[in-house]
């Protein structure tokens, strides 16, 4: 049975984790793309979960306070590296071979509504009006901003394509609520140390394979830094932060974070990369930031939010 948030108290410190984690999810696109032109997608993975793997170790020991793993739990750290890392980077990557960037981007603009939805389903959170209206003010921001990049909306799209990236949706969404319920019984280090320990696991056959006909000689020093960086943000410090943010916010609530990713990213290409913002896209993001404001607007004492376990 989960804690119920108190509502008389903003918890600035679990929203400021939620949005510096997605942030930085989105500030380091682009520096995966640059990776990817060096290592195949499965050895870069396998490189990452390796890498942050080693410096992890420490975060693997159970505290004296710590319950043992049960099989349960066990299970929900499976699905949670399963779903939101391992299957959700395939859907994503092959998704989008077969989609146009304007229909992808507006069906991973519905990832805080699938959130909401599956916390509602499985966790039995109960989701406030004004909640809701967060959450398609948000969604309805970000789908603006994908639709604002090109008039030909479905062009270079397959219905595979498209469903395999609503997938890579789900995934993520599975990866807030599994997330959710991973907090209840253990701390934000341990979840990210056991989630990255399996994502090495599930992608090492992968990774090997593509490991046996690369030159690793050719990759440069500063890749190689590049790579190591990568690897402590993805896997370390973004995940604690995520986890750090859900021990004390609704999963519903979060999910509405996801729209910092684009945000960030948009703004690293703003700023280092020399790309412009239309007045429509930067409307959009407005709105965007609207809906988490909403949507995170503390409640008044009368009426607490409740959350079933």
């Amino acid at each position: 049975m989960s804690r119920p948030e108190p509502s008389s108290a903003i918890p600035w410190l679990a929203y400021a984790s939620l949005a510096l984690s997605t942030s930085l999810v989105g500030s380091y696109v682009g520096l995966s793309k640059l990776l990817v032109l060096v290592f195949p997608v499965f050895l870069l993975a396998w490189l990452r979960f390796g890498m942050a793997a080693v410096f992890m170790l420490p975060w693997l020991r159970r505290a004296p306070h710590e319950p043992r793993l049960d099989g349960r739990t066990r299970g929900l750290l499976f699905l949670e590296s399963f779903l939101g890392n391992f299957l959700f980077s395939i859907c994503l990557l092959y998704g989008l071979r077969a989609s146009s960037a304007v229909v992808a981007g507006v069906i991973l603009a519905g990832i805080p509504a699938a959130v909401a939805l599956l916390s509602r389903i499985v966790l039995g959170e109960r989701i406030a009006p004004r909640v809701a209206a967060g959450i398609a003010l948000s969604v309805a921001g970000i789908a603006l901003v994908a639709l604002g990049r090109s008039g030909a909306a479905m062009a270079g799209t397959s219905t595979w394509g498209a469903l395999l990236v609503l997938g890579a949706v789900f995934c993520e969404a599975c990866y807030v609520v599994i997330g959710k319920r991973l907090t209840q019984d253990l701390p934000p280090r341990r979840i990210s140390a056991l989630i990255n320990l399996w994502g090495l696991v599930l992608v090492t056959p992968l990774g090997l394979w593509q490991a046996m006909s690369f030159d690793f000689a050719s990759v440069q020093p500063g890749s190689w830094g590049l790579l190591l960086f990568y690897a402590l943000a993805a896997s370390m410090v973004t995940v604690w932060l995520w986890m750090h943010g859900l021990q004390q916010v609704p999963a519903a609530r979060a999910g509405v974070f996801m729209v910092f990713l684009p945000i960030a990213t948009a703004l690293v290409g703003l700023l280092w990369l020399g790309e412009s913002i239309s007045l429509l896209q930067a409307l959009a993001y407005a709105l965007a930031l609207a809906g988490v404001l909403l949507a995170t607007w503390p409640d008044s004492p009368a009426q607490p939010q409740r959350m079933a376990g």
